[in-house]
C-alpha cells in the first residue's frame, strides 16, 4: 500500500484461536461457533486481510497465551493516521474477525486439499487374531 509503516504495535491482534470454531469460548474463541471456520492458520488469515485491502503483518514466532502450542498470530491496521478507514466495511475488530471467518473456508490453500487421497493397496497386511498360541 502507501506510505511509511506506521507502529505495528497500535495494530489490531488477531490470533486463530479467536475464529476457530473447533476452540470453546474458554480455550479463545471470540466469535459464535456457527461463523467460525475450523482450524484456520495465520497464513489463510493473512491472506484474506489483503484480499480485503488490509495492511497486516504475520508473527510466526508469537504463542497465544491460553495455548502455547498455537504459533503465530495475524496484526492488522483497520485505520489510517487521520482516522479514515482502509476498508469502510471493516470498521471494528468483530467485524474483522466475521469477514475473515467467512472467507478462510474458501481459500484456495483449503479447497485443493479436499481432493480425494490415494487408495493404497492393504492386501500386504496380515490377518488373524495374533496373541499367545494355546496348546
Amino acid at each position: 500500500m502507501e506510505g511509511p509503516i506506521p507502529d505495528i504495535k497500535k495494530w489490531v491482534v488477531l490470533y486463530p484461536n479467536y475464529i476457530n470454531s473447533k476452540k470453546t469460548i474458554a480455550e479463545g474463541r471470540r466469535i459464535c461457533a456457527t461463523k467460525a471456520c475450523e482450524n484456520p492458520t495465520c497464513v489463510e488469515i493473512g491472506d484474506c486481510c489483503s484480499h480485503l485491502k488490509l495492511r497486516f503483518a504475520i508473527e510466526i514466532d508469537k504463542a497465544y497465551p491460553r495455548d502455547f502450542m498455537q504459533r503465530g498470530r495475524v496484526r492488522v491496521l483497520l485505520k489510517k493516521e487521520d482516522g479514515t478507514l482502509y476498508n469502510p466495511a471493516i470498521s471494528s475488530k468483530k467485524q474483522l474477525m466475521l469477514h475473515v471467518a467467512e472467507l478462510v473456508p474458501r481459500h484456495p490453500g483449503r479447497t485443493k486439499k479436499q481432493e480425494p487421497a490415494s487408495t493404497t493397496s492393504t492386501g500386504a497386511l496380515k490377518s488373524g487374531k495374533g496373541g499367545k498360541k494355546r496348546r
